[in-house]
């Protein structure tokens, strides 16, 4: 409907058992009253703004520091956090 790889990968990840039909309704349902709700903007930038603010910053990997292995916090890389977008969105 938008044309958007990002709403289609979202779609997919929505469905359950197969059934694709469901998961297309319940997401434009879901924008359609995104668009009620703010009617100065479209839509699928609602949705794609509410995307970026979900993703994640910081992660923590494992440090081995003198034999002991400890979580350190760190910045999550681009193209880790950005897997929506790698899709060409």
């Amino acid at each position: 409907m938008y044309g958007s790889i990002l709403a289609a990968k979202f779609i997919n990840t929505l469905m359950h058992d197969g059934k694709k039909s469901v998961a297309q309704n319940v997401f434009y349902d879901a924008l359609e009253i995104v668009r009620k709700r703010v009617p100065d903007k479209e839509p699928i930038e609602v949705f794609t703004q509410a995307l970026e603010h979900v993703k994640p910053s910081i992660e923590v990997a494992a440090s081995a520091v003198g034999g002991a292995a400890y979580q350190v916090p760190m910045q999550v890389n681009r193209t880790r956090n950005s897997r929506w977008q790698s899709a060409g969105c």
